[in-house]
């Protein structure tokens, strides 16, 4: 495949994806959308929306995609230049925070659950594989590692949409000193492998 035909396709679903997150953005009822209107919005016809998404849930799930990809890449990255931490330390959980204050809308979506059943679980699955993978625990714990982490990251769930309920009434900085409390409460030290 030629360069600039994968432009294209990026460039394409790119603009698929926006139109359809402008349309949901405007309240626009997912459920009542159809792809010629995703289609005309972004500038395509329906044929090439169909050739890259076979319906609106595919399109919403490559959005979800896209945004849980970058939520992962943004925390690993925050957390990778600490070596040590301690659940005491705020930078660990800050990043989460700001980048999902950042892309407020598209990650109500996600929290709410509402419009691709299980992205409530897609949300927590995929920190829980990175938190598995990457960071390990100092402490001697009566505990698997990875029960803790799906115990606490769904439990940070609940933290989210607490937040998201109240309109994300509260700065991130906020938010995360309130996580790193409770957090602190479970283990003392991690490390990055």
């Amino acid at each position: 495949m030629s360069l600039s035909k994968d432009r294209r396709i990026i460039r394409t679903q790119s603009s698929l994806k926006e139109a359809l997150i402008q349309l949901l953005m405007e309240e626009a009822d997912f459920k009542k959308l159809s792809i010629k209107t995703v289609a005309a919005k972004a500038n395509v016809n329906r044929v090439t929306f169909y050739s890259h998404y076979n319906d609106l849930d595919g399109l919403l799930n490559a959005i979800f995609d896209d945004y849980l990809d970058s939520l992962l890449k943004h925390f690993r990255d925050s957390y990778q230049s600490l070596g040590k931490f301690s659940s005491t330390d705020e930078r660990l959980h800050l990043p989460i925070f700001e980048f999902i204050y950042a892309n407020q809308f598209v990650f109500t979506l996600i929290i709410k659950g509402e419009l691709i059943p299980g992205s409530q679980n897609r949300f927590c699955e995929n920190l829980v594989k990175l938190t598995h993978r990457e960071i390990k625990l100092n402490d001697e714990l009566p505990i698997e590692v990875p029960a803790l982490s799906y115990f606490s990251t769904y439990g940070s769930l609940g933290f989210f949409i607490y937040w998201m309920e109240n309109n994300f009434d509260q700065k991130p900085k906020v938010m995360a000193k309130k996580l790193t409390y409770l957090h602190s409460k479970l283990f003392e030290e991690a490390e990055v492998f």
